[in-house]
């Protein structure tokens, strides 16, 4: 039987663990410091516990389910890492440098069923949702990277916007988060955290509800159902209405302020008359929205599709700032490494 991640446990779940195998609660205070504070990647190095109870994790779960096959290294300082789980599939994780921290980019599924005309992810189908254990062990494989090539930089904020669609895999990845924003752990503050979803209203219902206090993303890229159902099929199940009602009650429930991702995409949504129409839907929220406009990373596949020009990226966000709108133009990180999110995969698959 296939041994599971260690990291898929929360603190109340491995001391639950423990606790059923005769272990006091103290133990695992043990395990979790030696886990997420010291780092270790062998239960025999947890020497200050005792060897019955390191024989005994050892014996039900591991701490390397994912194992490096790629590096990429981008001149900006980026780094695209191509995993392989423990069933040979693939998965990409991205770090990157901003002035504020280290950012690392999880993916949450094997493939991707959302199926957005414009997306790398979507090239291959779903396999397979990632475990909470494979979600953390992520963000695990590149701060041991840090620990072992760029001493004393830790990790700092996380985006779950990789290979997937986070709200299909709702339950797994919300144990993730928790497992991240734990104070005895990586303690990485839920306000570090942001989560994009492509729209699954019903989750953000959900979403709201729950005591995570992380960010919220909504992949939108088109202010219209007759153009957003063009590009993403999701619009077909959650067209535009649904999602703003969700949005409206997330906002409503949580105070805490949402960005609206938005790929420009050469004459296709980048046009004045568009940037208007965002701002026409937004309008009863625009307090708390900030609109994100991302330069479109092309691909191979989807030729029919190319970034804006430059200058008419900044049409678009002056139109939105003369609104009112608060917005920005993303910076972009590792163009020289296969930058649109799975891409990577999709080659090396193809290869």
């Amino acid at each position: 039987m296939k041994k599971e991640s260690i990291y898929g446990l929360t603190l109340e779940q491995l001391i639950e663990w423990l606790q059923e195998q005769g272990h006091k609660k103290s133990r695992a205070l043990q395990v979790w410091d030696w886990l997420y504070r010291k780092r270790v990647t062998n239960f025999s190095e947890m020497t200050d516990v005792r060897q019955e109870c390191r024989e005994l994790l050892a014996g039900h779960f591991v701490t390397q389910s994912l194992t490096e096959h790629i590096k990429q290294e981008s001149a900006d300082g980026t780094i695209k890492y191509l995993f392989k789980l423990q069933d040979d599939n693939l998965i990409e994780t991205v770090l990157m440098r901003h002035k504020f921290g280290l950012s690392v980019c999880v993916t949450t599924q094997v493939g991707c069923n959302i199926g957005c005309s414009f997306c790398a992810s979507g090239l291959l189908s779903k396999q397979r949702d990632l475990s909470s254990g494979e979600i953390v062990e992520q963000i695990m494989k590149v701060q041991l990277d840090m620990d072992k090539g760029h001493k004393g930089e830790k990790v700092s904020h996380v985006v779950v916007m990789g290979i997937g669609e986070p709200f299909d895999n709702y339950a797994n990845v919300t144990d993730a988060l928790r497992i991240i924003t734990d104070h005895k752990g990586l303690a990485i503050p839920g306000r570090h955290i942001t989560v994009s979803t492509s729209g699954l209203a019903d989750k953000i219902y959900e979403f709201a509800d729950s005591d995570l206090k992380v960010n919220l993303a909504i992949s939108l890229h088109a202010p219209t159902n007759q153009l957003r159902g063009q590009i993403m099929k999701i619009n077909r199940v959650f067209p535009i209405e649904k999602l703003i009602r969700a949005l409206e009650y997330y906002l409503n429930k949580t105070k805490r302020r949402v960005t609206l991702e938005y790929i420009l995409i050469k004459d296709l949504n980048d046009q004045r008359e568009h940037a208007l129409q965002l701002c026409q839907l937004t309008a009863n929220m625009r307090q708390l929205i900030n609109v994100n406009l991302i330069p479109y990373n092309p691909v191979d596949e989807h030729q029919q599709y190319q970034r804006s020009d430059h200058e008419t990226m900044l049409a678009f966000y002056d139109v939105l700032k003369k609104q009112g709108m608060k917005c920005s133009i993303r910076l972009e990180h590792g163009r020289d490494i296969d930058a649109a999110c799975g891409q990577l995969r999709s080659k090396q698959l193809k290869a």
